[in-house]
């Protein structure tokens, strides 16, 4: 039994607890699933003693607990499922939770809502980890509900609109760097990957990459909450010099963005972190975002990429790329946003929290 009274020479018993929609890692689409599997392979690697939560079509090498699969797996097995599929896999997943709480110091969880009911007096040892915007008013709603949830934000940005009450600490994404191979010598495509929403704005990047004389490549799975938006907006730009290749896995993406000369990052709204720059920038590939949510967090402008607020500045800054050093974004990635650098400021918090 965890307490806080432990010898500082006993491993720490971490729980991760992922959401049910994907496996973790994911498939393809899923960058909440992959920074899950990487802070939990690395906090085994730093002497932790992990268990993973999540969905049983995980293939994370860490001790896992799971009787149910993922939402996408069922999808897939029978084509359609009821609505309230989701809500039962994660009524489930809680219950897993409950029944060993008492056999951790830190239960860290990376969904929403539920858990805080189930925590109950372990709220104060648990941290949640909101992979989404958190300025809207379910998310005001449920703060003011339980202001003893500790929350670690993923950027400055998305922490400003927690309660001051709930700030755990701000933890900035990171990757495997073995995942992605740097590249010196790109291919005139420009690159763009992300779910085909309005909020990500692939339509933008099309204009854009017209507009410079490139062409490029859009990689991302149709929004199922806004399925009309790739017909109507981002398929009439489709043409030989403007591709859609769709969902792409870890070795698609890798070979995606390598051969990239920048990714464009046109979003539209309050990034909360946006993980595919830092997947570029591992890649040595300049980053083109526009200026919202935690972008300046993330690109360093002249650097690792530009930031921008326009369309107009976007294609001016496509003429710039050739003058930054793909070597020097990728030893700025390495210095950054590694996993483990991510599990290590994760650790920290897990102390501080037991500590108090």
């Amino acid at each position: 039994m965890p307490n806080h009274d432990r010898e500082p020479s006993e491993p720490l018993k971490v729980a991760q607890v992922a959401p049910s929609i994907f496996p973790v890692p994911p498939l393809n689409h899923g960058g909440t699933e992959r920074v899950i599997h990487d802070l939990s392979v690395e906090l085994q690697a730093l002497g932790c003693e992990v268990t993973l939560f999540a969905p049983s079509d995980s293939t994370c090498p860490v001790p896992r607990v799971g009787a149910l699969p993922s939402l996408q797996f069922l999808e897939k097995k029978y084509d359609s499922v009821p609505p309230s599929i989701p809500s039962v896999l994660e009524t489930v997943r809680m219950e897993e939770v409950r029944r060993a709480l008492s056999t951790f110091d830190i239960v860290h969880f990376h969904g929403e809502f539920f858990h805080a009911v189930t925590l109950g007096e372990k709220r104060k040892t648990s941290l949640t980890t909101i992979h989404w915007r958190v300025d809207e008013l379910d998310r005001e709603l449920f703060f003011s509900a339980f202001p003893d949830l500790p929350v670690a934000a993923i950027s400055h940005a998305q922490e400003q609109a927690l309660p001051k009450s709930n700030r755990a600490g701000i933890v900035l994404h990171g990757v495997d760097p073995a995942r992605f191979k740097p590249n010196d010598t790109p291919e005139p495509y420009l690159a763009f990957i992300g779910r085909m929403t309005d909020q990500k704005r692939p339509d933008v990047a099309i204009r854009v990459a017209q507009a410079a004389g490139r062409p490029i490549r859009l990689a991302g799975t149709v929004d199922v909450g806004n399925p009309l938006y790739f017909d109507t907006y981002v398929r009439p730009g489709l043409s030989p010099t403007a591709e859609y290749i769709g969902p792409v896995d870890d070795v698609a993406k890798n070979v995606l963005l390598r051969g990239a000369s920048a990714l464009l990052f046109p979003i539209d709204w309050p990034e909360p972190f946006g993980l595919v720059m830092i997947e570029a920038m591992a890649c040595g590939t300049p980053v083109i975002a526009w200026n919202r949510g935690s972008v300046p967090e993330v690109v360093e402008h002249g650097v690792t990429g530009f930031i921008v607020d326009s369309e107009e500045e976007a294609v001016a800054a496509i003429g710039q790329i050739d003058r930054l050093d793909r070597r020097a974004i990728r030893e700025r990635f390495e210095q950054r946003f590694t996993a483990r650098r991510m599990a290590q400021d994760y650790l920290e918090i897990y102390r501080r929290l037991l500590q108090r």
